[in-house]
C-alpha cells in the first residue's frame, strides 16, 4: 500500500491515525510512523495504528508511539477501534486479546486481569509491587501493574502540583523498568481519581486508557476506592470496573475527527 485512507479519532484528546491495512498489506517502519505521527510535518497522533487480519480475532491493532517504538496495548486506542468496526468486536493486540463493544458515544472495553508480578510487569528483580520501596524525589512507594502495558502509579496529595513533565521521562527509563514504564500521578477526592499521565514514547498526554485502568486498579488495591472508580484526566473522564481475580472494563468516549488519503512514501 502506498497511497491510502486514514482516520483521525481520539478518546479524551488522546489522538491516532487509524489505517486499515486488513484487505492490502502494508510495511511500516518506525522512523516512517514518527514522520506521520509529527504534528509539524506529518499527519500529527500520540499513536498511529494499523490494523491488520488476526488469525485469533477479528482484527489485530498493531501500535506505534509517536517517536516510532512499538507498545502492547492502548486503551483509548482499543475504545476508537471498537466504535469505528462497530457491535462486538476482539481485538488482537501484543498484551492480550481485548473485546471491545460500541456504545453511541464510544465504547466499552474488556482489558483482560491486571498482573502485578514482578516479573510480568516486568521489573528488573523481585519486590513488592503492591507498596514499592523505591523512589524518586517526593515521589515514594509506588504501585505497579501491567494491564497489557507497565504502569508506575504514584498517590500524592495534589496531582496537579508534580513536575510531571521533569520526573516523568526520569521515571521512563530508569534501569528498574527494562522496557521503560509509564508514569502515573494521581490523588483521589470523594472517591474519584485525578490522573495526570506521562506515557512512554509520547510525553505528557491528556488522556491514557490503560494508565486510567491501572490507577483505578492500584486505588481499589489499596482500598483507596471501590469499583466502578471514575477516573478525570485532563481530556475528560472515564469509567473503570474490577473486582479481584476479573477483568478490568473500561467505559468512555470516542470522536470521530476526519478522514484523510495520504500517499504514504512521502514519510519516512
Amino acid at each position: 500500500m502506498t497511497t491510502g485512507r486514514f482516520q483521525k479519532m481520539h478518546g479524551l484528546g488522546n489522538d491516532f491515525v487509524i489505517i486499515d491495512a486488513r484487505e492490502e498489506e502494508m510495511e511500516m517502519s518506525g522512523a516512517q510512523a514518527a514522520a506521520i505521527a509529527d504534528r509539524h510535518s506529518g499527519i500529527g497522533c500520540d499513536q498511529l495504528i494499523i490494523l491488520r487480519p488476526s488469525s485469533k480475532a477479528d482484527v489485530r491493532m498493531q501500535i506505534f508511539n509517536a517517536d516510532g517504538g512499538e507498545v502492547e496495548s492502548c486503551g483509548n486506542a482499543s475504545r476508537c477501534v471498537a466504535k469505528l468496526i462497530g457491535n462486538k468486536t476482539r481485538i488482537e493486540t501484543d498484551g492480550g486479546i481485548i473485546i471491545g463493544n460500541a456504545t453511541s458515544d464510544g465504547a466499552i472495553v474488556d482489558m483482560g486481569k491486571p498482573r502485578f508480578d514482578w516479573q510480568s510487569i516486568p521489573l528488573a528483580y523481585a519486590m513488592d509491587t503492591i507498596n514499592m520501596p523505591v523512589g524518586w524525589e517526593d515521589l515514594q512507594n509506588p504501585v505497579v501493574v501491567n494491564v497489557g502495558n507497565p504502569h508506575v502509579i504514584f498517590f500524592v496529595d495534589d496531582s496537579s502540583i508534580v513536575e510531571l513533565d521533569r520526573l516523568g521521562p526520569m521515571i521512563e527509563v530508569d534501569p528498574l523498568f527494562p522496557e521503560k514504564v509509564n508514569v502515573n500521578i494521581a490523588h483521589i477526592k470523594d472517591g474519584t481519581v485525578h490522573l495526570r499521565v506521562w506515557e512512554r514514547g509520547v510525553g505528557l498526554t491528556r488522556a491514557c486508557g490503560t494508565g486510567a485502568c491501572a490507577a483505578a486498579v492500584a486505588a481499589i488495591k489499596r482500598g483507596l476506592a471501590n469499583s466502578p472508580v471514575q477516573v478525570n484526566l485532563p481530556g475528560g473522564s472515564l469509567v473503570i470496573s474490577w473486582e479481584l481475580g476479573k477483568n478490568i472494563h473500561m467505559k468512555g468516549p470516542t470522536t470521530h475527527v476526519f478522514s484523510g488519503e495520504v500517499d504514504w512514501t512521502q514519510f519516512g
